[in-house]
């Protein structure tokens, strides 16, 4: 027997998922977008509700077309993890994390590690994000500016859909696993 065989998560599809061991075959988009839409970024410290699934259609959004994908998917371990407050991750948890988005990147045929461009515009979100819904940021590094354009956040149930939407389009198919 694993020692992680009984180490699962089920997921929103009923699958079995090992964060500490990740198979191509038991992650699914349909798992990934319902999960990031219903994660609140900023470990939930915002105005209003603002999900992951958001945060990551806005960053596939200001990407070029090639980054696309990877934009959409920069946080997609997340689902499996959630959103852990950067000053809180520790290495072990940023390991479990890489692990999982490797294998989430391998699957939907994504290279890894992250382009630069990627983490830039994950930045630019950040920015944009910290102006539009946080009450305070003089303190924070952003070393990119925000948009121009303010966020109006969606409902968990539009960035699911739109998250998914975006995915097929990207994939040049439908909302399949």
């Amino acid at each position: 027997m694993n020692e992680y065989e009984g180490h699962w998560i089920m997921t929103f599809t009923g699958k079995k998922f090992y964060p500490l061991t990740p198979r191509e075959e038991d992650v699914d988009i349909v798992d990934i977008a319902h999960a990031l839409s219903l994660i609140c970024r900023f470990t939930g410290h915002c105005r209003v509700f603002y999900s992951v699934a958001e945060h990551s259609l806005r960053v596939s959004n200001i990407l070029p077309p090639e980054l696309q994908l990877a934009g959409l998917l920069h946080d997609a371990a997340e689902a499996y993890l959630a959103d852990v407050a950067r000053p809180a991750k520790l290495k072990v948890i940023e390991d479990i994390e890489e692990r999982i988005l490797k294998t989430i990147f391998s699957k939907y045929g994504v290279p890894y590690p992250l382009p630069d461009e990627v983490k830039e515009a994950d930045w630019i979100m950040v920015a944009t994000e910290g102006r539009d819904l946080m009450p305070d940021t003089r303190d924070w590094y952003l070393p990119l500016p925000p948009l121009k354009k303010k966020i109006r956040p969606m409902s968990s149930r539009t960035a699911e859909f739109l998250f998914l939407n975006r995915f097929a389009e990207l994939k040049g198919e439908n909302n399949e696993s």
